[in-house]
């Protein structure tokens, strides 16, 4: 019996929207049926530059996306600031929502989201990819593991990319009125998500904004960082920024062993991913080597893990057209990402002093 194809409406014609409808054509169970954008002519340039299938439907407005009897999901890539209007709107419709991070700009606007959602029956997830790539599951295998890691003691995480002058001055991540978390909400997420991921989603206690961080005229974040702090006393630092050299680094340490990533976020290749693992090590006699040496693990996937995330999203809102209800997983570890990019805005704008976090 074949698999349900979901049919996704696009809003919007987002630079990442490219990757998606890709992700959405590769999806044994998904299927582009919609893109919107506030130019038609915009909206038919960009599904023929990007090879969207002939019947997509093209409209000149997201409302008519939203609109359309033929669409069971949303794709949302547009600015944080607009989450909120177009989520409730699709939720209102009975979209299921695939949203692009950051969620929203601040907790109190994505628990609005949540709400319209949950009224409305409807799956939400965000688009952090990363998230559905079967590294991510074996990771998870050996921080469990008490023998090869033991407790986790502390995870330290960088997300960067060094951006062109034309990007400072013109993309939406530097506009205040659009995205005006900056790199916080965009790579800071990512570094803040591992960090959850590796403390098993546990929230820290405190979080303190490390000095100095690089903003623009307009005030939104180019780059920063925060230490993180558990009442249990393990720790997490974090670096994000939109001024140095492409780094996508995790790495968590236990009492009995060390994960190491360097493309957490995104894989150097999309069929092949690699992580270090370290156990139980120590020097040799002479000071000259480790024994036992690093362990290196390579985890191969036949599809991207954006279209594995198509795929799971997919696979949820199948569940919920056959009278399931919508998983609460995501939308929890999505509000635990908000909560703590948060609180580093707050730090930084209360002149660094450590901020507790509240659930």
């Amino acid at each position: 019996m074949a698999s349900t194809q979901i049919r996704f409406g696009i809003l919007g014609c987002a630079s990442i929207v490219r990757k998606l409808a890709r992700a959405i054509a590769l999806a044994p169970t998904a299927t582009i049926t919609a893109l919107g954008s506030r130019s038609l002519e915009k909206a038919k340039k960009f599904a023929a530059d990007n090879n969207f299938p002939a019947e997509t439907k093209v409209y000149g407005s997201y409302d008519a996306v939203l609109d359309d009897a033929d669409v069971d999901a949303v794709y949302i890539p547009l600015p944080t600031s607009l989450h909120v209007r177009w989520v409730i709107a699709a939720a209102e419709k009975k979209k299921h929502v695939l949203l692009e991070k950051p969620v929203a700009l601040n907790v109190p606007e994505f628990d609005r989201i949540v709400q319209a959602c949950e009224s409305a029956g409807v799956q939400l997830m965000d688009g952090t990819m990363w998230m559905h790539h079967p590294r991510t599951a074996k990771m998870r295998e050996f921080l469990s593991d008490s023998e090869r890691f033991g407790q986790l003691k502390s995870v330290h995480t960088v997300f960067t990319f060094a951006v062109d002058p034309d990007f400072l001055a013109n993309d939406i991540r530097v506009k205040p009125d659009l995205d005006a978390l900056g790199a916080l909400g965009d790579v800071g997420w990512y570094c803040v998500r591992a960090i959850l991921f590796a403390a098993d989603y546990e929230l820290p206690k405190i979080v303190t904004a490390l000095r100095d961080p690089v903003l623009n005229e307009a005030g939104v974040i180019l780059s920063c960082g925060a230490s993180l702090k558990w009442e249990d006393g393990k720790v997490a630092t974090f670096q994000c920024s939109y001024l140095s050299h492409l780094t996508m680094d995790l790495t968590a340490i236990g009492t009995r062993g060390t994960l190491h990533v360097h493309d957490f976020a995104g894989p150097f290749q999309e069929d092949v991913a690699l992580f270090s693992a370290s156990s139980n090590a120590g020097f040799n006699d002479l000071l000259t080597g480790w024994v036992p040496s690093p362990s290196v693990h390579t985890v191969m996937t036949k599809l991207p893990q954006e279209v594995l995330m198509v795929k799971e999203f997919s696979s949820l809102v199948a569940s919920i057209q056959s009278g399931a209800k919508p998983e609460t997983k995501w939308p929890t570890l999505s509000r635990k990402t908000q909560l703590i990019l948060d609180a580093v805005k707050a730090s930084i704008e209360k002149g660094f002093e450590p901020v507790e976090v509240s659930p």
